[in-house]
């Protein structure tokens, strides 16, 4: 009996404190991406060409009725090939091939719940997303914290931009446009705001360079960045902060079962070849409308960049038109004040204008509504779906 009783508990030892792994490889075998279960907690890491890229590191979702961070099992995993073939007109090729092979593991916590970590290994990239299944009436769910992590070796160095203070800048604008770069600085360096960085980011380990993004965001998630780190080296993901948005709006994700979670990308290469040519981004997601149109891309001239606010006149619109239409340009941007400085009577004769030298007008609206302070007009006619369908009309109208 005792030894029945030991042989019991060393079984449970195993399962508890040792890992389980599922291992993937890219087409090429250049990507080994590895998943284990250690004490409960599920990892994954990252090796390229037989150099580490990522150490082992955490994953999992904490909802407000459940946690799939701990505490769990490895019920088993299930591979595949995927291929694809899109086009694209603004992508960096027209005609993009997809491959790559899929990993699905299967983890369940102590009431028997599961989580699917999905990833999708193709040359030089990973994705990976999280997939709860429906398991009874309980659907409604708040994501409120993701355990997924991103642990470096302590010799490599990042180049971020630190997620900004909400409610400073202009206006009370930021978080807006990106802070500036900090560069070559050690894995371990917090952000100079305590905020984190913003996605995307730049790592360089000892021999490959690292970028990390997501994709796949829509309404039913929030947008997130990067945490600072550990003294590891280990970043996370970050929610936004509560302060953003003038303290209006959702710091986690209201989710309905089953939901996939937007995927988190890694781009991985011996040059920056690879970082600047992924097109991983658009490889692992469809789109979610079809166009009611197809538009066309093109140049175009701004007279702000040179002239600013005082430009938003009609003659030195005319001067920029003419030098879009000679130097074969496609477009003009007509930037802030233009409703006030040109009106809307007048610049129905000036996008005509434009038309006769075959130049397309976009017109520059202030959409933010509560979100900041920003002054500059047209405002408030584009932040509400009542309002800009309505405005958008009128500008269908002037065209």
């Amino acid at each position: 009996m005792k030894n029945l009783i030991f042989l019991i508990s060393l079984l449970h030892l195993f399962n508890c404190g040792f890992s389980q792994e599922a291992v993937i490889n890219s087409p090429d075998e250049a990507i080994k991406l590895q998943v284990y279960l250690e004490s409960g907690k599920p990892l994954y890491s990252v090796h390229y060409k037989e150099d580490i890229v990522l150490e082992k590191s955490p994953l999992g979702l904490r909802t407000n009725i459940t946690n799939y961070s701990e505490d769990l099992s490895y019920k088993g995993s299930e591979t595949k090939s995927v291929e694809k073939t899109y086009e694209s007109h603004k992508l960096k090729e027209s005609k993009i091939e997809y491959k790559a092979q899929e990993l699905t593991c299967t983890f369940v916590n102590e009431k028997g719940q599961e989580m699917d970590v999905i990833f999708q290994v193709s040359n030089n990239d990973i994705a990976f997303r999280y997939h709860l299944p429906k398991y009874n009436d309980t659907v409604a769910h708040i994501i409120t914290t993701e355990f997924t992590g991103f642990d470096f070796p302590q010799t490599a160095k990042s180049f971020l931009t630190p997620q900004s203070k909400s409610m400073v800048g202009f206006q009370r604008t930021k978080p807006s446009y990106e802070e500036g770069y900090y560069l070559d600085k050690d894995i371990t360096t917090a952000s100079v705001n305590n905020h984190g960085y913003t996605f995307p980011g730049l790592f360089k380990t000892e021999n490959n360079w690292v970028l990390l993004s997501e994709t796949g965001v829509d309404g039913t998630y929030v947008g997130s960045h990067l945490s600072d780190p550990t003294e590891e080296g280990e970043y996370s993901i970050a929610f936004p902060h509560s302060t953003e948005n003038n303290d209006f709006g959702s710091t986690c994700a209201a989710i309905s079962l089953p939901f996939s979670t937007p995927w988190r990308t890694i781009t991985v290469g011996e040059s920056l070849k690879p970082i600047v040519e992924t097109t991983i981004p658009f490889d692992v997601v469809e789109p979610l409308y079809e166009a009611s149109e197809d538009y066309s891309f093109g140049r175009g001239v701004w007279s702000w960049i040179m002239w600013q606010d005082q430009s938003m006149n009609y003659n030195d619109q005319v001067t920029y038109i003419d030098f879009a239409a000679e130097m074969g340009y496609e477009y003009i941007l007509i930037d802030a004040l233009w409703d006030q400085k040109i009106g809307y009577e007048r610049m129905e004769d000036l996008i005509k204008y434009a038309k006769s030298k075959n130049v397309n007008v976009f017109l520059w609206y202030n959409s933010n509504g509560v979100a900041n302070d920003a002054p500059m007009t047209p405002r408030n006619k584009m932040h509400r779906a009542i309002s800009r369908k309505k405005k958008c009309n009128g500008c269908r109208k002037m065209a």
